[in-house]
């Protein structure tokens, strides 16, 4: 996996980012990021995952309201062997943010696949 890259966000905020399967630059912020592990604290040493999903998932579903969601088999978790989901969205061809990140069973069967490895 290419290292994330640091950029600052608005108002200077730092954030990491890493390119989704579009090649689009996804960041990760701090607000975000304090929002992903405050509501499921089992995220929180796995920030350098949460932006390995999203170059390097095994598969991308189509979310409800327009966002993507990068999915990725970890064999060990702080929870076993798990999928983590990165939901995120694309603004356009230069910038995407991540919504929220948690760790699930399996991937939803329902949703559109839009990619798989």
């Amino acid at each position: 996996m290419t290292p994330p890259e640091e950029h600052s966000g608005s108002a200077g905020e730092k954030c990491q980012v890493a390119s989704s399967r579009n090649s689009v630059p996804i960041r990760l912020t701090g607000e975000r990021w304090q929002h992903i592990t405050g509501r499921h604290p089992e995220m929180a040493r796995l920030q350098e995952q949460v932006l390995e999903t999203v170059a390097e998932p095994d598969l991308v579903q189509q979310g409800d309201f327009g966002e993507l969601l990068a999915i990725r088999f970890y064999p060990e978790t702080p929870l076993t062997s798990k999928f983590l989901v990165v939901a995120y969205r694309e603004i356009g061809q230069e910038d995407g943010f991540i919504l929220t990140a948690y760790l699930t069973n399996r991937p939803s069967q329902r949703r559109t696949v839009l990619w798989k490895r």
